[in-house]
């Protein structure tokens, strides 16, 4: 049976309708990274890697929009992925999929529970 924590990110109108923001968590294994996105009332969380080359997807704090903010980039290959899924959907890792982490919104509050 898996043990869940509970990780207030920020209230959902911290974020505009369209954003995201980074946020770190502990597992046994050690500190972890993850980012929240808001696109509109839905929120969707993954895990801060690349299924590329397992680098960070982001090249400044809470920067993993394109420009147009319709999809989460690598900024280290440019790998392109849908905000909803996780598929990447352009770059060097087609098919393969960001590590999902399941995301609430509770009193207006995002929540990411992670199982540990």
């Amino acid at each position: 049976m898996n043990d869940s924590s509970r990780i207030e990110i920020c209230a959902l109108n911290d974020l505009d309708e369209v954003d995201a923001r980074g946020f770190d968590y502990e597992t046994p294994e050690g500190p972890r990274f993850g980012f929240v996105i808001r696109r509109g009332d839905a929120v969707y969380a993954y895990r801060n890697v690349c299924p590329h080359a397992g680098h960070p997807l982001n090249w400044k704090p809470d920067a993993f929009l394109t420009r147009d903010r319709t999809r989460i980039m690598c900024s280290v290959h440019g790998a392109i992925f849908e905000p909803e899924t996780g598929l990447c959907i352009g770059g060097p890792c087609p098919g393969r999929s960001l590590t999902a982490l399941r995301a609430e919104v509770h009193a207006d509050r995002i929540i990411v529970v992670i199982d540990v």
